[in-house]
């Protein structure tokens, strides 16, 4: 009999107390130079809470935060959530007018930033100049540093936390319980073909069910769990493993900037069993670095990977004792929802991105008429389920294009579903490209340069073209050490591809010039380069 795995639903800040109620000693976050307790977590995050409602924060107030990885981010997020408030967190990385489109956007009530030497830039200096250029409310907005003094618009952190002297902890108590499960818990705001991100609400039982579950039943090794994440705890793809590292009690690894170096240390150091790199130039930057060494890794049990089949199977045999697991997640479904069974094969693992997780539903559909398609072909993917975001943000139009009257997502994602229920990803709608009448998949190319020793990373999108309507070009980095020119590439393509699908060009690229949203590489920017 298959063990039962039961549901748990419960708002994000309650994760937090339970953790610091059943082991407030152990490490919650450790990072190379800082780390808290799950009792100074808690103690930092209800210093937060009563500042905010000392302010005048009211439940579900949505508060940004422009915070790097951090102590203070995850302080900063958990006393929002015991505010009862709104989580909204910022990219670090945003220009002045994409922070200020952001903040009048969102109906911004406060927001707390940092000053600090390990900041990715001056974030108080980019706030006060996205203010300026915001609407006429910019420059009344409560503004507070949670890291840090600095004189100008903020309120230092000193200043912050003394307000919150004049709320008693019972105050905040009664705000916390009064917090539903299907209440906003974060609105996350994600890029795409638009012209403006677009900020997908997303309730309390999404973001906390799936990945408390998982790391509970699917991804624990014991008692005390190590999770390390390569990426910015203002994206889905890092928070949600932090939100279930919470959720059972475990030790989180991080850092406020990804180094090879400074990451196999970290993980080596506290015995991680559990590794999000995620994408492959992470993994790569990993495997490849003079530091890393099989042997360090002994503890590892599982380690998520989203790369080319040539790479997985080479991580598969360096780690040989980890399992390797492939996932289909975005931003408006939570994070994760498909995942690889434990009785994948290699094969499955190298090749298939998963299949669809437990209380989610998936649908295969051609893109422009929506009809369903059978097993083996080709099309949309529409998701369903607990994990599913209640919409954009102040933006009704969006949200009826996105989702239908019956719950299912349109997600714009490519995928093809095998008979056994194994999802194949083909890649964005978007980045499926037309040439002379034949669909080409951006990732099968993209895979198949992967095979060439030389390449590191590979990268397709679209060229217009007169007479095909547009034809693959492909952006490569290669490998320290290795050389290959252009033609030899191509051939490389011609000998393993149909002709269409060759790339008509390549633009070799070095690891400094590949243009990065977040987490990846930004397409947008390499069609525009070709423009």
């Amino acid at each position: 009999m298959s063990p039962v795995v039961t549901t748990e639903v419960c708002p994000l800040a309650d994760l937090l107390l339970r953790a610091a109620h059943s082991h407030p000693d152990r490490a919650a976050l450790i990072l190379p130079s800082a780390r808290a307790s799950y009792a100074e977590l808690r103690a930092g995050a209800l210093s937060i809470a009563r500042s905010l409602l000392a302010m005048g924060a009211r439940r579900g107030a949505h508060i940004a935060l422009l915070i790097p990885n951090s102590v203070e981010y995850a302080q900063a997020l958990f006393g929002v959530m015991l505010a009862g408030c709104v989580a909204v967190p910022l990219n670090t990385r945003h220009r002045a007018a994409e922070l200020g489109y952001i903040i009048d956007h969102a109906d911004i009530f406060a927001i707390l930033t940092s000053r600090h030497d390990e900041d990715p830039a001056d974030l108080h200096a980019v706030l006060e100049e996205a203010l300026r250029g915001a609407g006429s409310d910019g420059g009344r907005r409560r503004i507070a540093l949670v890291r840090g003094e600095a004189p100008g618009i903020a309120l230092g952190r000193r200043a912050f936390l003394r307000l919150g002297e004049a709320v008693t902890e019972a105050q905040v108590e009664s705000v916390r319980r009064c917090v539903r499960v299907r209440d906003p818990a974060l609105i996350i705001y994600t890029s795409g073909t638009t012209a403006h991100p677009k900020g997908c609400v997303l309730p309390h039982e999404a973001v906390t069910r799936g990945p408390v579950e998982r790391a509970r039943h699917r991804l624990s090794v014991g008692d005390h769990d190590v999770t390390w994440a390569a990426g910015p705890l203002f994206h889905i793809g890092s928070l949600a493993p932090f939100i279930g590292s919470v959720g059972v009690a475990g030790t989180f690894l991080t850092d406020s900037w990804f180094d090879a170096g400074r990451a196999i240390r970290l993980m080596t150091e506290h015995g991680a069993t559990l590794a999000w790199p995620w994408f492959s130039a992470i993994a790569q930057a990993i495997i490849d670095h003079p530091g890393f060494a099989p042997e360090r890794f002994a503890t590892l049990r599982h380690l998520f990977l989203i790369a080319p089949p040539a790479l997985v199977d080479r991580v598969q045999d360096l780690l040989p004792e980890t399992e390797i697991l492939q996932a289909c997640g975005m931003t408006e479904t939570a994070g994760i929802f498909a995942l690889s069974d434990r009785s994948e094969d290699r094969l499955s693992r190298s090749t298939t991105q998963g299949k669809a997780y437990p209380g989610v539903e998936v649908r295969i559909v051609d893109a422009d008429s929506g009809v369903d398609l059978p097993d083996g072909h080709m099309g949309e993917i529409l998701v369903r389920g607990y994990n599913v975001m209640d919409g954009y943000w102040a933006d009704r139009a969006r949200t009826d294009q996105g989702i239908d009257a019956d719950g299912w997502l349109r997600t714009g994602d490519l995928y093809t579903r095998l008979p056994g229920g194994s999802l194949v990803f083909a890649g964005r709608c978007k980045d499926m490209l037309k040439v002379g009448g034949e669909n080409v998949a951006a990732t099968e190319v993209e895979a198949v340069l992967a095979e060439h020793p030389a390449v590191k990373i590979a990268e397709v999108v679209g060229r217009p073209d007169i007479r095909l309507d547009e034809v693959p070009v492909a952006f490569v980095e290669l490998r320290a050490g290795r050389t290959i020119g252009e033609d030899a590439l191509i051939a490389h393509c011609r000998a393993r591809a149909a002709g269409y699908k060759v790339p008509r060009a390549i633009v070799f690229m070095t690891d400094a010039e590949w243009p990065m949203s977040a987490t990846k590489i930004d397409k947008r920017a390499l069609r525009a380069r070709l423009a």
